[in-house]
């Protein structure tokens, strides 16, 4: 290898490196597998329990419930919350897919409202003007690891006659207003998908409530609908979380608060770093919130453009999420169209996710903040 290859794979920011969290659990976490390889309680393992109980606790739930993604946490929630076919829900048109596709499953509308300009989540009176004589839940999604608006949202809630649904399944230990993700809603989605603030060795979700009863009935729904085997209530799912992820998942609950400090940290030097450089619109913090910082997301005109400039300085980037749902093939059923909700397709198009990660070194961000800062002085 060259000696300019060389030093362009050393000096390489990768959009999410796992290495740092992993290497001081390493010796743990296969201790944890090994013993599971040992019991063979592969499905249904007391480790399911353990953890659910211990993540209920950090979350500050009477109940936990877990699951193989958070796609099954939410679509299940939906269902057991008694969602009926044809019920509408109100969501974002800025989220990833997963968020309208669990309405679709669970047999309800998805009916989509922009988001507010200062927190990228779902707006209250945006959300307020959608609402019809349909509507039967707000499903709000903690959007990159900041809370939405809960208390307005509530208000709406109690105001229309409606429940609520919280999609967290990028805010793990995200607060705002006193209110920390999972507080509000008839229940909260979280995933444990490995690049996630608390993240799995594969696909693995959970829900968190205060209903001993939607706690009862996700149980049975994600396993083929029997609360005792082969007594079957309902039409279910394989939708379990698997012995091994909780297992992993257990081992690594403790280190998420610690985690999510040094992705605040990271979070305030670019903050700290970037303001005023070129067109950037950094992320802004409502005053009371507590971001977790699931993903910093600029925004500038060129995203590509800048993208590729970083890219060949070694420094991996992403967009998140480049078509709002209602521009999706999948959704334009809806029958939205382009200019539907301003907001959310400019943050569309305008949108760039910059390496954050437990563990990302000062170094490492300071080599991000030189390139964004030499790219625009290039002009």
């Amino acid at each position: 290898m060259s000696t300019g290859a060389q030093s362009r794979e050393l000096s390489r920011v990768p959009f999410v490196d796992l290495g740092p969290s992993h290497d001081s659990l390493k010796s743990v976490l296969l201790e944890a597998i090994g013993e599971l390889v040992d019991s063979g309680a592969f499905i249904n393992g007391p480790q399911v329990r353990e953890f659910e109980a211990a993540f209920a606790s950090f979350c500050g739930a009477n109940q936990c419930v877990g699951t193989a993604s958070g796609l099954d946490a939410l679509r299940l929630g939906l269902i057991a919350s008694g969602l009926e076919s044809g019920d509408e829900v109100i969501l974002p048109a800025a989220t990833f897919i997963a968020t309208a596709e669990a309405v679709s499953q669970a047999g309800g509308t998805p009916v989509l409202a922009d988001v507010s300009d200062t927190d990228y989540n779902l707006d209250p009176a945006a959300a307020e003007a959608a609402v019809t004589s349909r509507t039967r839940f707000l499903l709000p999604v903690h959007l990159y690891g900041q809370l939405a608006d809960m208390r307005a949202l509530r208000k709406l809630a109690q105001r229309r006659g409606l429940e609520i649904i919280e999609d967290a399944c990028q805010a793990h230990g995200a607060s705002r207003d006193g209110i920390g993700a999972g507080h509000i809603g008839n229940a909260a989605a979280f995933s444990f998908y490995p690049g996630k603030n608390l993240g799995a060795f594969g696909d693995a979700g959970a829900l968190v409530t205060a209903s001993p009863q939607v706690a009862d009935t996700v149980r049975a729904l994600r396993e083929h609908g029997q609360r005792q085997k082969y007594r079957h209530d309902a039409i279910g799912w394989t939708a379990r979380l698997d012995t091994i992820q909780a297992a992993v998942l257990l081992r690594k609950l403790p280190r998420l608060r610690q985690w999510n400090a040094e992705r605040r940290a990271a979070a305030a030097y670019y903050l700290n770093r970037l303001s005023g450089i070129g067109d950037l619109g950094l992320p802004r913090v409502p005053g009371g919130s507590q971001p977790v910082w699931h993903l910093f997301v600029i925004r500038t005109a060129r995203p590509e453009a800048l993208a590729a400039f970083l890219d060949k300085r070694g420094i991996a980037t992403a967009r998140h999420y480049p078509q709002p749902i209602h521009l999706t093939d999948a959704y334009r059923w809806l029958g939205n169209r382009e200019g539907s909700f301003s907001v959310s397709e400019k943050l569309s198009r305008q949108c760039l996710s910059l390496p954050i990660f437990p563990g990302i070194r000062e170094e490492q961000l300071a080599t991000v903040c030189r390139a964004l800062e030499d790219y625009f002085a290039r002009g």
